[in-house]
């Protein structure tokens, strides 16, 4: 970990997570300079969300940055306008996925992915770089893509990496999770509730129609307050860390955490 003025003690210190993923509209991205970590991934929310070109110049001065790319977007399209990447400063790497649909237009909901992702990985390598690569909804493309795995926590992680690495997969694959660092159950429905909600497994086990934050009751609450651990990584920093090395264990190379409960939770 860096030096910086956050002391060893802080929470994400605490937690032994490899790196943050920050959101722009939620914080400036700049402060996980402050944070005790190395690795900072900056999420796509939209080209009018994106963090100007000097901010993520400074940044990449003290972290190794990483910015996510969706290769549908205008912008970061290789078979269209790619002219954001050229914006990128030439320390961030790219993070390439298909790109949430809430931050596309109809137009490139439609572009197929395959090609695309194909195209992205190919230019990333010939600019000398190793790209990491989004894998929610496209397991099997990210992974004919190369690349860094970079798979969204789920019930079946370590299942599905200890699978891997059984099958003679030798590249390395990151991790990115939610995290609330508290042990304070409605601090972690309130933060996570409504994401974990919006998984398969859970929305069909949900009583139509109830609440999927603190205010959930019987039934949600207790599918609710099982699933956030399937999904998230929530408690006290210990057992945040505890779940973290347990990821290491079966494989996983990169643990990096979105701080649900904001940028602060992790001071």
């Amino acid at each position: 970990m860096k030096a910086t003025a956050t002391t060893d003690d802080s929470v994400a210190a605490r937690t032994n997570l490899d790196g943050v993923a920050l959101k722009p509209t939620e914080c400036d991205v700049s402060v996980a300079a402050e944070l005790p970590v190395d690795l900072v991934c900056v999420d796509y929310e939209g080209r009018d969300a994106m963090p100007d070109p000097d901010t993520l110049a400074g940044l990449a001065e003290s972290v190794d940055l990483r910015v996510t790319t969706p290769v549908r977007a205008d912008g970061f399209d290789p078979r269209g306008d790619d002219s954001l990447v050229a914006t990128l400063p030439d320390a961030a790497k790219r993070v390439l996925v298909a790109g949430h649909g809430a931050y596309l237009t109809d137009e490139e909901r439609r572009r197929a992915v395959a090609p695309r992702l194909g195209d992205a990985a190919a230019a990333v390598r010939a600019a000398g770089g190793e790209p990491w690569v989004g894998t929610e909804g496209i397991e099997r493309v990210a992974l004919a893509a190369g690349g860094v795995q970079y798979d969204l926590l789920s019930r079946t992680t370590r299942r599905d990496v200890r699978a891997l690495r059984a099958a003679g997969f030798d590249g390395e694959v990151a991790v990115y999770a939610p995290v609330v660092p508290s042990d304070d159950e409605d601090a972690i429905l309130d933060a996570v509730g409504a994401y974990t909600a919006r998984r398969k497994p859970v929305r069909e086990a949900l009583p139509e129609g109830a609440a999927t934050d603190a205010g959930a009751t019987g039934r949600a609450r207790e599918v609710l307050s099982k699933a956030v651990r399937d999904y998230a990584l929530v408690g006290a920093p210990e057992a945040v860390r505890e779940r973290v090395e347990e990821l290491r264990a079966v494989g996983v190379d990169h643990v990096v955490g979105y701080p649900a409960a904001g940028v602060e939770s992790l001071r």
